[in-house]
């Protein structure tokens, strides 16, 4: 599925619409943007992360702009800009730079 800013279906989602979905999916309904996402949930230390928390990062403006699930093994998967819906890595090189933080999410 394609990266579009708002996009919220199979044309294009944008990175929180994609953790909102997912989420959803397990039955758990979350807020809409990244950064009430952030706020919605329980903070975590880099260290206390664990699979199907949500990762934050800094991006197109300061504090949590961009989101996405922590699979494990180092690795997050998310809707990127340039890249669609992908796994990446979530603590080292361009997104390890702009890590922001981490939250969980109990139904």
């Amino acid at each position: 599925i394609p990266y579009v800013f708002g996009g919220g279906n199979r044309r294009g989602i944008d990175c929180s619409a994609f953790t909102q979905k997912a989420y959803a999916c397990a039955g758990v309904d979350i807020p809409r943007t990244a950064d009430i996402q952030y706020e919605y949930g329980r903070k975590l230390k880099q260290n206390q992360v664990q699979a199907g928390d949500l990762l934050f990062y800094t991006t197109y403006e300061p504090g949590a702009s961009h989101c996405g699930i922590y699979i494990g093994s180092g690795k997050f998967i998310h809707a990127g800009s340039s890249t669609g819906v992908t796994v990446a890595d979530a603590f080292t090189g361009y997104w390890g730079q702009r890590y922001y933080g981490a939250c969980r999410v109990a139904n």
